[in-house]
């Protein structure tokens, strides 16, 4: 049984947790930064950062507890190494580093993203290939992935993410950050046909939602107030995720896909699950909704896979090095579907 801990600090939580052979979680130990953060309706790297260094011991000390295990029973440390913060992200490589040299065990860096996309192997039989939609405030892309963390991408946004639309759309309407939760919570009691907002018309399998987020804007200079919330919600979502499960459905049939993953913050959006589950022709897997944002369970399961083929970091690059060599190896590549 291969056992790994993983730290996760690619942005506001620090997350700290161990796995049992990519599948059985052990403990997973999270502290959150998004109140602090909401007085700047968003999230501030410098003081992200600083927020993970003075959490990170208590955290790792914390999973490492909860899990019943010591440093002899794991097999490596895993940490995430990209996209995310460069400063919160040096924060949780170099505790990484310093772990592994300390208890004499490899280092495993990590993609993001497709960590995002490894947390449906966690409690479940999910097993490539399969398609991945990954969703989230910074990233909208399909993926293919070929085995359990080489993945190539089909599509992906060609400006404003998914997650980030939603975000500023919410602050158009004066909700709160993040805003995704908050308008999904509104489309619940809102029409979803009272506006007719745009899809952005783009080639293949990419996506692109700045449009859609300025339609939003136009419309709202032309109503009066009080503003129907709840409706201009609805409507929004509705074609957020009319689009996303398009375009996904389509590059299933293009590829043949034998399953479907969504991943992502945004995974865990009610109608974007419901929708997709209903209208899919093959299954689809989906993380439990407290592993679709940040977590370092999905690393620690990204690991497992990934130490299988012996792939660790040297201790003796700098951390900015360790970063950058480890990003630019493991990250999705781009395919012509």
């Amino acid at each position: 049984m291969a056992i790994y801990l993983a730290l996760e600090t690619s942005c506001d939580e620090t997350a700290v947790a161990v796995v049992a052979d990519g599948r059985r979680i052990l403990s997973n130990c999270l502290i959150s930064q998004m109140q602090l953060h909401q007085t700047y309706g968003g999230v501030v790297p410098e003081v992200a950062a600083r927020e993970h260094l003075e959490d990170i011991n208590s955290v790792i000390e914390l999973a490492m507890e909860q899990a019943s295990v010591k440093p002899s029973d794991l097999a490596g440390i895993a940490c995430t190494v990209g996209p995310g913060l460069i400063g919160t992200l040096l924060v949780g490589i170099s505790a990484a580093k310093a772990l592994a040299f300390a208890w004499d065990l490899p280092l495993i860096g990590v993609d993001h993203l497709i960590a995002h996309v490894c947390a449906s192997y966690l409690e479940s039989d999910l097993q490539p290939p399969f398609l991945a939609l990954l969703v989230s405030g910074g990233h909208t892309q399909i993926m293919y992935f070929s085995d359990f963390t080489q993945a190539e991408v089909i599509g992906q946004t060609i400006d404003d993410a998914a997650g980030e639309a939603y975000d500023k759309v919410a602050r158009l309407l004066g909700l709160s950050y993040p805003g995704g939760p908050e308008i999904d919570r509104l489309a619940v009691t809102g029409n979803k046909t009272k506006f007719k907002f745009p899809k952005a018309s783009v080639d293949g399998y990419d996506f692109s939602f700045s449009g859609l987020k300025t339609a939003v804007l136009r419309c709202l200079q032309k109503l009066e107030q009080p503003w129907p919330i709840a409706d201009l919600a609805a409507s929004f979502q509705a074609t957020v995720v009319n689009t996303l499960i398009e375009k996904t459905l389509a590059a299933q049939i293009k590829t043949q896909a034998p399953a479907i993953v969504l991943a992502g913050g945004v995974a865990a959006n009610c109608s974007l699950r419901k929708d997709l589950i209903s209208m899919s022709p093959v299954p689809v897997f989906l993380p439990k909704l407290n592993l679709c944002t940040d977590n370092a369970a999905m690393v620690a399961a990204a690991a497992a896979y990934i130490g299988r083929t012996n792939e660790t970091q040297s201790l003796t690059n700098k951390a900015e090095n360790a970063y950058l060599t480890a990003y630019s190896r493991s990250k999705p590549r781009r395919k012509n579907c």
